[in-house]
């Protein structure tokens, strides 16, 4: 006499299939190439924004950590983590920009490439 499947599935899920199904380090979506990142940011007018280059860098040696030792590894993501930093809070006054993806360029500094305004 065997066990009976819950819910009378005739392919019962095992425990630990379920939880491989619904691990947390599984549900994260695979980190795209550098060159598919900079493809998506360029085809968005993404690449004057510094935080961008940042995260081509990262990723740039993301795909380059198996080339290095460790210790290479480690001083060039401190690098650029320091030069992340040096930005400083980049986003005040520009959260919508950054945040809710949505430019509006401020009266202060430059008028909008293109615009009338623009020489």
């Amino acid at each position: 006499m065997g066990l009976a499947p819950a819910h009378n599935n005739p392919h019962p899920v095992h425990r630990v299939d379920a939880l491989r199904r619904f691990s947390p380090a599984m549900a994260t979506p695979p980190l795209p190439a550098s060159e598919d990142l900079a493809r998506f940011f360029e085809a968005r007018g993404e690449m004057v924004k510094p935080w961008t280059w940042h995260l081509l860098r990262l990723a740039k040696i993301r795909e380059a950590k198996d080339t290095m030792d460790s210790q290479e590894y480690l001083e060039r993501v401190q690098e650029a983590h320091a030069d992340l930093m040096r930005l400083g809070e980049f986003w005040k006054g520009r959260e919508e920009e950054v945040f809710g993806g949505r430019y509006r360029p401020s009266s202060v500094i430059e008028p909008m490439p293109g615009s009338p305004e623009d020489r």
